[in-house]
């Protein structure tokens, strides 16, 4: 089991920063993968960065040059540091960890979401 506790969403301004944590209830490096997911209103789900437990990281496209995705090993913590913001940006943002427990098995686990709103 995994508990994920998110926070630093809020309001921002256009071209603004914010960056988001998430807090592991285990050893962030028994973890296979982290990620951060976000959730516009009416829309599906989508990936926004992914870092590995070898530090290996993926970004969708819309966020490369603009957010970076980094842990604290000996906090066991995730960051997503957002900067230039935009509009499009507004969504719910999720913490999630993957593990791979044996071949073939993949358990997600996911935070309870943290608002994120861009707008002047």
């Amino acid at each position: 089991q995994v508990q994920l506790v998110e926070s630093g969403g809020g309001l921002v301004q256009p071209g603004g920063s914010l960056r988001l944590s998430c807090a592991t209830s285990r050893s962030i490096l028994s973890i296979n993968a982290m990620g951060w997911y976000r959730q516009a209103a009416g829309k599906q789900r989508e990936l926004v960065a992914t870092i590995t437990s070898d530090g290996s990281t993926n970004y969708a496209d819309s966020v490369k040059g603009r957010f970076t995705i980094s842990r604290d090993n000996t906090k066991n913590t995730v960051y997503l540091q957002m900067n230039s913001l935009k509009a499009e940006d507004t969504a719910v943002y999720y913490c999630s960890a993957t593990l791979y427990p044996r071949p073939g098995m993949r358990t997600d686990y996911w935070g309870q979401g943290t608002q994120v709103t861009v707008s002047s």
